[in-house]
């Protein structure tokens, strides 16, 4: 299985992209989330399933307590990864208050890595009433035995970890984007399969299963291969309709 992953745009055709397509304004001139918005060609590049991009990207939200307003903002790898630049300074900000119930989602491009997974746990365990929930485009390195416990234990330890479906994508580009004036159902629709081969991989990463998908690119402007292999354990743990979904499985593979 392969598909065509788009190369990121250099800077100065980034630069004409940006002057051709997103000349006029964001989704409203008075949006007070434009400025942290970001441009839909980046969105494309960094949350495209089959383009191996280094780079993290993370769009979140935060809502405290009983409270219906939420405060979003994005975020990016610098000397740090992104997780922990966002605990540095969500922890550091004058309005957090540990006392407060606080429900946090995170939308990332990559999945957490093993010791960014050991940061984010005991981040947690030094603030019970901070509730995460996290929305992963891809999974970082998957078949890395050290990242795969890592993700197991963020879900021993109560965070949600799932696969961004068609929904998120959807939210992420309303919220997060500076889509033109009349284009926020444009979000961009990628092929069902890859979101379906990362959500098989997951479950196998969750039922300490070993890994099915494997993902390889030979060089860096080559297309990206995905390969499917399952054993017996894979047809005998995971449900069956989790097989069935990717559309490559036959009712009469699944093991009874």
């Amino acid at each position: 299985m392969s598909d065509q992953a788009p190369e990121p745009a250099p800077p100065r055709q980034a630069q004409a992209l940006r002057r051709r397509f997103w000349s006029g304004p964001g989704p409203s001139t008075a949006d007070a989330t434009l400025r942290r918005r970001i441009k839909p060609w980046e969105f494309t590049v960094f949350f495209d399933p089959r383009e191996l991009r280094k780079e993290t990207c993370l769009f979140y939200e935060i809502r405290w307590g009983m409270s219906h307003r939420i405060w979003r903002n994005t975020g990016a790898n610098t000397t740090k990864h992104v997780e922990v630049n966002f605990i540095e300074k969500f922890t550091s900000e004058r309005k957090f208050c540990p006392s407060i119930s606080c429900v946090i989602t995170w939308f990332m491009s990559w999945s957490p890595c093993w010791e960014c997974c050991k940061v984010i746990r005991e981040f947690l365990n030094q603030h019970p009433n901070v509730t995460l929930v996290i929305y992963v485009a891809r999974l970082f390195h998957h078949m890395d035995q050290q990242n795969r416990q890592g993700l197991r234990d963020l879900i021993i330890s109560g965070v949600t970890i799932q696969i961004m479906g068609f929904s998120e994508y959807e939210h992420c580009w309303r919220n997060f984007v500076d889509y033109p004036p009349g284009e926020e159902a444009t979000w961009p629709r990628y092929p069902p399969l890859w979101l379906r081969l990362y959500a098989l991989e997951l479950h196998c990463i969750i039922l300490s299963l070993p890994p099915c998908l494997k993902i390889s690119r030979r060089h860096q402007h080559q297309e990206t291969i995905f390969n499917l292999s399952l054993r017996k354990c894979h047809y005998q743990m995971i449900p069956p309709h989790i097989l069935l979904a990717t559309e490559l499985i036959q009712p009469s593979m699944t093991w009874k």
